[in-house]
């Protein structure tokens, strides 16, 4: 008998959008990051979300050409293997694993921080932020735990609910008038063209990480060749028209010369205090309590997907191999799932027991590393598009799988640089903890190239199939075995470890 394997021909093409942004968690980025950005960047924030957005959808080109060609569940590592040899890919693998776990775990903070808050300015009790974050991790492990079309319609309803309070405040504003008038001064160039518009487009980036997460999900997909990349221009194209639409909105709500102000003064209540002036203190009720269902979603989504790549990773041959366990019934990837959960608890419990902040250090040291990660795999990915072209001529076109993926390595590379030199916005510690923070990337990354060494010599075997294209048999569900007779990976290491 054949072993359980992940439910093919599941998801559509707005299941997966559903999945890709919901982990971006628009609300809680408008609510509680786009007041930072129209304070470094003024008006012109705005055109910082359009940018953002257009760089990605440059470098989703090459991405998505190149995922009609790597069928792997590898996602990321499968690409950057295929194009620029097995040790890079192994290292991205292990950069994966800290960019998916860094980007959710350090959410648990957020959703106990949230949470609390929520009850404290709705009903007036204080609930302390570990037990939220601890029941959190039982909540998301069951909706992992079951099966993923399961998952993706609670994010499809949490989705709709937090993106509805958003265009809710939206409508009110543009049907008001705004505080003076319906303005277009934020597109202008003399209010994009500002010094802090560097820190805007570090925050916009930010706001799209985990977009690219389509990919992993090309087993379950129903026609993954179209729906993939459907998907992914689809969550490039509402985040980036979205993000850059709702801060306008906002801006509106307050006028060009008073927004900043405003925000300066209060800027977790900015998206706030606009909603109640004109749409209604209820509404305000409403979204506290939706920015907590946004978090739960985007912990959901980010949740499935680091499972994916576990048990892509057991099938590997790199991790143990209990973690690529199928549910027979769910058909999800429970024990890699149950493992990221221990994992979480382990980390929430840590901060916790050391005194920590759930949002200022857990939330923020957490996620600037996963955040960081994640860019330089996408960079990485990028590069890996016309170097697997120019070895395999798959008769795509120049400007899919050279230009555009050359393009977007440049504009990729430029937006890593200004993460990192504005590094502080997002992990609001010294110095000395921004450089330990920054350093955990190449610090992964190197220890990725020396796991593949060691692979290498002493696992010959699995170092040949890493990253192999799956047999027939595992294309269509038969086994998840490997098939001994089916040929290893044919790209040439092209680093040398």
């Amino acid at each position: 008998m054949s072993a359980p394997t992940l439910r093919r021909g599941t998801l559509g093409t707005a299941d997966i959008a559903f999945f890709v942004i919901s982990a971006a968690a628009p609300l809680t980025v408008m609510a509680g990051v786009a007041p930072i950005a129209l304070l470094l960047g003024g008006i012109g924030a705005p055109v910082g979300y359009l940018l953002a957005g257009i760089t990605l959808a440059v470098f989703a080109v090459g991405f998505t050409t190149m995922s009609r060609h790597v069928r792997s569940g590898g996602a990321f590592y499968a690409y950057i293997t295929r194009g620029m040899g097995r040790p890079l890919g192994i290292a991205a693998a292990l950069l994966a694993m800290l960019g998916y776990n860094g980007m959710e775990i350090g959410v648990y903070g957020l959703l106990g921080s949230a949470t609390a808050d929520t009850a404290q300015a709705l009903w007036g009790i204080d609930i302390p932020w570990l037990p939220i974050s601890l029941a959190g991790l039982l909540l998301i492990w069951y909706g992992g735990f079951r099966s993923i079309d399961f998952g993706a319609k609670v994010l499809g309803v949490l989705l709709v609910a937090e993106t509805g309070i958003l265009l809710l405040l939206a409508g009110g504003v543009l049907l008001d008038g705004g505080a003076d008038g319906i303005s277009f001064a934020s597109f202008a160039p003399g209010n994009v063209l500002v010094p802090g518009m560097a820190a805007v487009l570090a925050c916009a980036f930010a706001a799209f990480t985990g977009f690219e997460s389509t990919v992993i999900y090309r087993r379950e997909a129903r026609n993954p060749d179209r729906t993939v990349p459907r998907a992914t221009y689809i969550a490039v194209a509402f985040l980036g028209l979205f993000y850059s639409f709702i801060v306008w909105t906002v801006i509106q709500a307050f006028g060009d010369a008073q927004v900043v102000e405003a925000a300066a003064t209060d800027p977790g209540g900015l998206f706030f205090s606009a909603i109640t002036h004109y749409v209604g203190a209820w509404a305000a009720d409403l979204m506290h309590i939706l920015i907590v269902t946004s978090v739960l979603a985007s912990l959901l989504a980010f949740h499935n997907a680091i499972n994916r790549y576990g048990l892509a990773l057991s099938e590997e041959g790199v991790l143990p191999a209990a973690l690529g366990r199928v549910h027979p019934r769910h058909r999800s990837p429970h024990v890699a799932g149950a493992a990221q959960i221990v994992l979480g608890a382990v980390i929430v419990i840590g901060f916790a027991a050391a005194g920590a902040d759930p949002y200022a250090q857990l939330l923020l040291w957490v996620n600037t590393p996963g955040m960081i990660g994640l860019m330089v795999l996408q960079l990485l990915a990028a590069i890996a598009v016309p170097l697997f072209f120019r070895r395999f001529d798959h008769g795509e076109g120049r400007f899919r799988t050279v230009v555009a993926p050359v393009v977007a390595a440049v504009l990729l590379a430029t937006a890593i640089v200004l993460v990192t030199d504005n590094v502080g916005l997002f992990s609001g510690a010294s110095t000395g903890v921004n450089i330990v923070l920054v350093s955990l990337v190449p610090a992964v990354f190197l220890i990725g190239l020396v796991l593949a060494y060691r692979l290498k010599r002493t696992r010959p075997e699995v170092y040949a199939r890493f990253a192999a294209e799956p047999s027939p048999q595992e294309e269509t569900g038969d086994t998840t075995a490997p098939d001994p007779t089916a040929p290893a990976l044919t790209t040439p290491d092209t680093t040398t470890v």
